[in-house]
């Protein structure tokens, strides 16, 4: 298996991806090998003095870089020697298994849709985030902001895709699919949602268990969470600025007084495990699922861990062929 890391992308890069990628060496299988897709200089700075595999990291040398204030789509065909583009290049030619990047999140998309490609019978690829819920595992959010517009058939298979994923990569029997809605009736929400509802009813190969509330969404009840990418970027951010909203409070609520102080110092072992719960550099990235070879979209703000976590993410979504279980899954269902 070979993977291919865009090196420059991100906020920390190359450094942190250099270093995410040392320690997934030292604990993924020896048949995996990674390809450093970058400015070559920089990235041998970067390994100087650091002892690796040689024979299992190689650097592939990319003058160019895509930013995040660049058009992603304009930036993706006119910077086809850039490192972002070239790691995707590498799956859609079979020569890597699967891309990964911490650079512009609608770049990534652009290299998937355009330059990877979707997988035949796949109407739109889907962001694919997970979050962290009560039960102690994940939740994933399909789709996250790719597709701002969908269609009934569209979320169908978001349904599928990430039922394959969380099967697969997780380890969910049967996932519960839950569709994003503002309440739990059936005959609630707006077109989108009462056309799809009755669809994933009928879905063959799924478990649909009925729609989600926001409210819902970390309970555990719900593996799989479907809607459109819209409302599940709009969900996702405002997930992420209430844990963080809430994490500042509490934090200055106790330390606002002795008593505070205390208990706070009394409760920092839950406080760290509940940090580690929440953090998501744990989980790795967000894969791009629909599209023909294995994408994984980083934190932007990831540091050497959160790339050794997506890596190891990448090797699971490669090894256990969930690519070719969605392809599978979308051509034997007729919506």
């Amino acid at each position: 298996m070979k993977l291919a890391l865009d090196a420059m992308g991100g906020d920390h890069a190359p450094q942190a991806v250099v270093e995410g990628a040392l320690l997934a060496l030292d604990k993924l299988d020896t048949d995996v090998s990674i390809c450093l897709y970058g400015q070559e200089d920089r990235i041998k700075a970067c390994l100087d003095g650091k002892t690796y595999p040689a024979d299992r990291l190689s650097i592939c040398h990319c003058e160019e870089v895509i930013g995040c204030d660049e058009a992603p789509a304009v930036a993706v065909r006119r910077k086809k020697n850039s490192s972002m583009v070239m790691a995707a290049k590498a799956v859609a030619d079979g020569e890597a298994d699967c891309f990964i990047s911490a650079g512009s999140t609608g770049a990534v998309l652009s290299c998937g849709t355009l330059v990877i490609r979707r997988i035949k019978g796949v109407q739109r690829p889907a962001l694919a985030p997970l979050i962290p819920n009560l039960q102690g595992s994940h939740t994933m959010i399909i789709d996250a902001g790719a597709n701002v517009d969908c269609k009934p058939l569209y979320l169908t298979q978001f349904a599928q895709m990430g039922s394959a994923y969380m099967e697969l990569v997780e380890g969910i029997r049967e996932p519960a699919v839950g569709l994003l809605n503002n309440g739990e009736e059936a005959e609630k929400g707006n077109e989108l949602s009462k056309e799809t509802y009755p669809l994933l009813q009928n879905l063959a190969g799924i478990h649909f268990v009925g729609n989600c509330e926001a409210r819902e969404l970390m309970s555990g009840d719900f593996d799989v969470v479907v809607t459109d990418g819209f409302a599940g970027n709009v969900l996702l951010k405002s997930t992420e600025g209430t844990a963080k909203a809430v994490t500042a409070m509490l934090k200055t609520e106790l330390m606002g007084s002795l008593r505070g102080t205390i208990g706070a110092a009394i409760a920092k072992p839950a406080f760290t495990a509940l940090k580690k719960k929440m953090d998501y550099t744990e989980v790795g990235g967000a894969p791009l699922l629909g599209v023909n070879g294995g994408v994984i979209k980083a934190h932007g703000s990831s540091n050497a861990k959160a790339f050794y976590n997506a890596i190891l993410q990448a090797d699971r979504l490669v090894r256990f062929g969930v690519t070719d279980k969605i392809a599978s899954a979308v051509q034997a269902e007729e919506v």
